[in-house]
């Protein structure tokens, strides 16, 4: 319950899904937590849903100050990102971890696809990274420590047709964390990725739900799975945590695959 003890993490797109897991996982290990993210009302609700579980759990300081803070934050946008980093500074001093989380799916097909769509997929995906890097790496070089987990995605280093531009985005995603992590070694400050495969949240269900026969298409994601089931957003969070903390010291500019074996399988 304390691998994050006395540690302050912000987490971008924190408002349901890993994101949330992971405010949550972080929460219990006790960090103070803020959740960056867009829709305001989704990550007030899911701070009130952590502070509950905490409670719950008998972690919380009776009477005492909120560990747990949600702030509006556009990663699109570099000033909002740094406006949000102020206000986890005033709630609870210097930010010692960095989750960059948010993110979402851009499908097209590469010769149809409007400019629109290439930017907002790269908007979010790689510059929202890079946002979230840029705003709370001068404080974590001048203290000499620091730990930034971007969440890249098996999409990363392998491709499946019809997903155009997002893996593009999420190569980028590697190879701004090990150009980062190297440049920031001396500084003591690491930085790595998670790279998730199939993960049972909303945007799952939604892309099941979309499909002709919603059954036979979650059946057949389960099928192509080595373990026969997708992971569980918690498990992706235990992950961070690792990484965050201080038993990982030694680990950087690295990218722990989350996928139950998938991207290791030649063919089905």
């Amino acid at each position: 319950m304390n691998r994050l003890a006395n540690k302050v993490a912000m987490i971008t797109g924190a408002g349901r899904g890993i994101g949330a897991a992971i405010a949550l996982a972080f929460a219990r290990e006790g960090a103070a937590v803020v959740l960056a993210e867009l829709d305001l009302e989704m990550a007030q609700r899911t701070a009130r849903e952590i502070e509950g579980a905490m409670v719950a759990a008998g972690a919380n300081n009776a009477g005492g100050a909120s560990k747990v803070l949600a702030v509006q934050t556009d990663v699109t946008q570099s000033a909002s990102v740094q406006h949000a980093v102020r206000e986890a500074e005033q709630a609870f001093g210097a930010v010692d971890v960095l989750v960059n989380n948010a993110g979402i799916n851009v499908f097209c097909d590469p010769l149809t696809m409007t400019d629109d769509d290439w930017r907002r997929c790269f908007a979010v995906d790689l510059d929202g990274v890079w946002n979230g890097c840029r705003a709370v790496l001068p404080g974590m070089v001048e203290r000499g420590a620091g730990s930034i987990v971007n969440i890249a995605s098996t999409h990363s280093f392998k491709i499946i047709p019809g997903c155009f531009p997002y893996p593009v985005a999420k190569h980028g995603v590697i190879g701004l964390t090990r150009a980062l992590g190297i440049e920031y070694a001396p500084r003591n400050v690491r930085v790595n990725a998670i790279a998730p495969g199939y993960i049972e949240t909303q945007l799952t269900h939604d892309w099941w739900n979309g499909q002709t026969d919603p059954a036979a298409a979650q059946q057949a994601t389960l099928d192509l799975q080595p373990m026969k089931r997708i992971g569980r957003p918690e498990e992706v969070a235990m992950t961070a945590v690792f990484l965050a903390s201080d038993e990982a010291p030694f680990i950087n500019a690295s990218c722990i695959t989350v996928d139950g074996g998938r991207s290791a399988l030649y063919h089905d």
